[in-house]
């Protein structure tokens, strides 16, 4: 037998070579732990009360890196690698962020705020920023999937009816274009509420992009695919939900990640205009106070809520279409 072994036949565990580990975690760690330094070491132009707090943090994340370079695990330094740019940039921004604002004040103030004026808002504030998050949902959620399924239905029967087609296609052209903030004077005016105002807005925001790209997706399926279930005693109702529904579900699910990017940036707008409650209005509340850390910390968690509602949509779009699974990725 050959003592020889092929060069790809080599485990993975054992592929791992020094270099690679510490460019997937080490430097990074290292770069967070010259961070804590400079936080911690440098005094500040002016006194923060998470100082200590921001310089631990930063502290604990580079040791937890070194830690996992270190160890040589595969699974965490497979995971490591590909972010180890990405955590040394971040590091290095941090260390810049610090430089320019707490140490040395090179930016005016308050629009520029430092790391600990940023952290200190979600320690102290945490509970009136998971207030408006709720609120915020509690507006989204709602408008988007009466949005959704409006549009969604109605490019369904433009798409399988041409007489729809022939009756909606003009008004669609006519209002879908038009941005939905355009119709903010009219929403508060006919809605008794400004919640049901910023609903409709939010719904009318998604139905668009919807309702086109089902419609594009229902009027592009084959017309064999028909053919062949007509052969087999395919009814109407049956060719729609199980021929052109499925066939369309690529482009219905282009028009939902529209619809969604659409609906953020109305509800933003709703909650600064008419709304008590939610992010909108609180970065409207803040930005009145000139508390511009709570301005940019309501931008971060809104930018974490987007993500998430993106990443879940992603999730249902890979179950439904499994065949296309990886092929856009988020």
């Amino acid at each position: 037998m050959s003592a020889s072994v092929e060069a790809g036949s080599l485990p993975a565990a054992q592929d791992i070579r020094p270099w690679r580990v510490w460019a997937g975690g080490g430097a990074a760690g290292l770069a967070w732990l010259a961070a804590a330094g400079i936080v911690l070491a440098w005094p500040d132009i002016d006194e923060y009360g998470r100082t200590e707090l921001l310089g631990g943090v930063a502290a604990a994340v580079g040791l937890l890196l070194v830690a996992a370079a270190m160890a040589g695990a595969p699974g965490p330094v497979a995971r490591l690698r590909p972010a180890g740019p990405w955590l040394v940039a971040l590091a290095i921004g941090l260390i810049a962020w610090e430089f320019v604002t707490a140490k040395l004040d090179l930016l005016p103030r308050p629009f520029f705020v430092a790391p600990q004026a940023l952290l200190e808002v979600f320690t102290d504030d945490y509970a009136k920023l998971g207030e408006s998050v709720l609120h915020s949902l509690l507006l989204l959620i709602p408008g988007y999937l009466l949005g959704a399924t409006i549009g969604f239905v109605t490019g369904v029967a433009m798409g399988w009816s041409r007489r729809v087609g022939y009756w909606a296609h003009p008004v669609l052209r006519l209002i879908g274009p038009l941005p939905a903030t355009a119709w903010l004077p009219i929403a508060f005016f006919a809605f008794s509420t400004s919640r049901q105002a910023s609903t409709f807005l939010i719904a009318l925001a998604t139905f668009f992009p919807v309702a086109v790209l089902t419609w594009s997706g229902v009027a592009s399926v084959a017309g064999s695919l028909y053919d062949v279930a007509r052969t087999m005693g395919a009814r109407p109702w049956f060719l729609i939900r199980k021929v052109a529904v499925p066939a369309a579900l690529p482009s219905v699910f282009v028009g939902l990640f529209m619809g969604l990017g659409s609906s953020f940036s109305v509800l933003v707008v709703a909650e600064m205009m008419g709304v008590k409650a939610g992010l909108g209005f609180y970065m409207q509340w803040s930005q009145g106070w000139a508390a511009y850390a709570n301005v940019y910390a309501a931008l971060l968690v809104l930018a974490g809520m987007c993500t998430g509602l993106v990443t879940l949509l992603f999730r249902l779009r890979d179950g439904k279409l499994a065949w296309q699974k990886g092929v856009v990725r988020w």
